[in-house]
C-alpha cells in the first residue's frame, strides 16, 4: 500500500490549509493513502515549515521522501536564495514554496541540486493540484540506492592507485579549472549538531557536493569519486576514490573493495547509474556528471531524485538509444549531464567549449 502523511504548520494561514487538503485529495486520487500515524515505512510526508524557524521531520525509514511545504510573504530577487536554506534546514527533498508576496501565490519547485522552477497554472485553479501531483510522482514511486557494502579486499598493489585513479585524479582538476565544480553547500553550519549527526547517519552524507567521476577497470569493476568529497584533489584510494566492484539488488547496495586499513567514504549517489552504464555497454570505459548543459541533447523526460533507480534506468535508456551509446551525451531534466566516453581525455576534448553552465529548468 502507498502511503503519505502530512506533517508540521500546515494550519498556519489559510493559503497553506488550503493546500493541505488539495494535495491529500490529490494523492487520495491517486491510491495514496494518509497515515495519519505516520509510520516508518511511509513513502512521502508532506512536512509544512514556518520559513523563520523550520522545524524536520525525523524520518525513521531511508525509503520515506520529505517535501518541505512553506509560505513567504516577503518580494524576493531569488527565490531559489531565500528558499534553499530553508530546504536544507528542514531535511527536506524537494521543496514547495508559496510565493504570497503579490496578489496571485505563485508556486516554486526548489531541489538540493539547486534547482528552481515555477509550475504553470494558478494557485488553486481546477488542474493545479494534478499539476503539483505530476511533480511529486517521481519522488512518490522512486527506490533509492544508498546503502554500502565495503569489503576490505582491495589487492595491496592498488592501495595507493594505478593509472586509471591517476586519470581521474587529473580529471577532477580539469572539472575545477572549467569551473564546472559547485561548491558544496556548508549543510553544516546550518544544521544544529544533532540534526547534522542525524542526516549522516541516515543518508551516510557529509555534506552536498555536486558531480562525479568514473573510470572502468575491467569488466564490470570501475573506480568513481566518492560523496562528498573534494573533486578536485582526488588522490586517496578509499576515501576520494573507491573500486565499484559489484551491485546487491537484494539489499539494494552497492558494493565496495577498499584498502584494509581505510576507513572509506561512502559511495556517490550515482553509483547506481554508472553500474547500469557500465554493465551494458561493455565499450564504455568512462563517464563524467556535471550539473551544467549542452545544446542538442537528448534528455530525460522526468526529473527522478539522485541515487534512484528510476533516474539511473532512465538515463541508461537514453544512452541506450544513442547512435554510439560509448559517446553518448545524456541531459538529466532539472539536473545536469551524464557523458559516456571511451576514456576521460575523450570526454573532456568532445565537451570542451559546448558546456553551459546554467542547467535549464522547466
Amino acid at each position: 500500500m502507498k502511503t503519505f502523511a502530512i506533517v508540521g504548520d500546515w494550519r498556519k494561514s489559510p493559503s497553506l490549509e488550503k493546500f493541505a487538503w488539495g494535495i491529500k485529495e490529490e494523492m487520495e486520487a491517486n491510491n495514496y493513502w494518509l497515515d495519519p500515524e505516520v509510520q516508518p515505512n511511509v513513502q512521502m510526508v508532506f512536512n509544512f515549515v514556518d520559513p523563520q524557524n523550520p522545524r524536520h521531520f525525523r524520518r525513521k525509514g531511508k525509503g520515506t521522501f520529505v517535501v518541505t511545504v512553506t509560505e513567504g510573504h516577503q518580494p524576493s530577487d531569488s527565490i531559489l536564495h531565500t528558499g534553499y536554506p530553508i530546504l536544507i534546514r528542514s531535511l527536506g527533498n524537494l521543496m514547495i514554496y508559496l510565493d504570497s508576496s503579490t496578489q496571485q501565490t505563485q508556486t516554486y519547485f526548489i531541489t538540493l541540486e539547486q534547482g528552481c522552477y515555477k509550475i504553470s497554472g494558478r494557485y488553486g485553479d481546477k488542474d493545479y493540484f494534478k499539476n503539483v501531483f505530476t511533480r511529486l510522482r517521481p519522488l512518490a514511486t522512486s527506490r533509492l540506492v544508498i546503502d554500502n557494502t565495503f569489503h576490505p579486499d582491495l589487492p595491496e598493489d592498488l592501495w595507493e592507485g594505478d593509472d586509471i585513479t591517476r586519470s581521474i585524479y587529473h580529471a577532477g582538476q580539469k572539472l575545477d579549472q572549467l569551473n564546472l565544480l559547485p561548491a558544496p553547500f556548508p549543510i553544516e553550519e546550518l544544521l544544529p549538531p544533532k540534526d547534522y549527526r542525524h542526516i549522516q547517519r541516515l543518508y551516510g552524507i557529509g555534506g552536498l557536493s555536486y558531480g562525479n567521476l568514473s573510470s572502468r577497470r575491467k569488466e564490470n569493476q570501475f573506480w568513481m569519486s566518492a560523496r562528498g568529497v573534494n573533486k578536485s584533489n582526488l588522490q586517496e584510494v578509499g576515501r576520494d576514490i573507491l573500486l565499484i566492484k559489484g551491485f546487491d539488488p537484494e539489499s539494494p547496495a552497492i558494493e565496495i573493495s577498499v584498502p584494509p586499513q581505510v576507513q572509506p567514504k561512502r559511495a556517490s549517489v550515482d553509483a547506481i547509474e554508472h553500474w547500469m552504464i557500465y554493465t551494458e555497454h561493455p565499450d564504455v570505459g568512462a563517464i563524467v556528471h556535471i550539473h551544467a548543459w549542452m545544446e542538442g541533447i537528448p534528455s530525460t523526460e522526468i526529473n527522478y531524485p539522485c541515487g534512484t533507480v528510476e533516474l539511473a534506468e532512465a538515463v541508461a535508456n537514453e544512452i541506450r538509444q544513442a547512435e554510439d551509446p560509448s559517446r553518448a551525451v545524456v541531459g538529466l531534466k532539472n539536473h545536469g549531464l551524464t557523458i559516456t566516453g571511451r576514456d576521460l581525455d575523450d570526454i573532456f576534448t568532445r565537451i570542451e567549449g559546448r558546456i553551459i553552465p546554467q542547467v535549464p529548468m522547466s
